[in-house]
């Protein structure tokens, strides 16, 4: 330290004849370059260079915010547009379902209701089959007794009836039948 101070003390001393040399001491040479370059590179740098850059720096910064917060607000718009749809399509999707299970319960009140009648008509049809068997049966058995009825009243009559008597029964038929035929001429 002490030699950068002897060098500026030296400056006072140095002859005025004008002769001009190469100061070889660092020490005391490189302050002096150092402080008169800087200076003039704050004088006359000062409002071109750093100023410029910071300024350029500072509205790419501020460029840079405004593009991520208009990016920012298309995402949130997109985001409440996405969200909105979704609601929409959820209700939607409520709706098909609600209206899928009220079609299925009408379907299934419908397929109950279409088994019902039929098993109402089969019912019926059974019912009728069976009263026409019935009555077939029974008319059956009624021919049946009768037939067996007629056999067995015509077997006691041949077996009571002698020829005599049967020739009485043939003439008071015909007399019963020529008297109607009196009547009716």
């Amino acid at each position: 330290m002490k030699n950068v101070t002897d060098s500026f003390f030296s400056l006072s001393h140095w002859p005025s004849a004008g002769s001009f040399g190469f100061n070889t001491d660092i020490l005391a040479t490189n302050p002096i370059n150092l402080s008169v370059v800087l200076g003039v590179l704050i004088f006359f740098g000062k409002g071109v260079c750093l100023n410029d850059l910071l300024d350029n720096r500072k509205q790419r910064i501020l460029s840079t915010i405004r593009n991520s917060e208009e990016l920012r607000r298309g995402a949130i718009e997109q985001l409440e547009r996405a969200r909105t749809r979704l609601r929409k399509v959820e209700i939607e999707a409520d709706e098909y379902r609600m209206n899928g299970y009220s079609e299925i319960e009408r379907e299934k009140e419908n397929l109950i209701n279409a088994t019902c009648d039929t098993l109402e008509r089969l019912e019926n049809y059974k019912n009728e089959t069976l009263h026409f068997e019935q009555q077939r049966a029974i008319n059956q058995v009624r021919q049946r007794v009768f037939q067996q009825a007629l056999q067995g009243a015509l077997g006691t009559l041949n077996s009571c009836l002698n020829s005599e008597l049967h020739f009485r029964t043939i003439r008071a038929n015909i007399g019963i039948l020529g008297a109607m035929e009196e009547i009716t001429d």
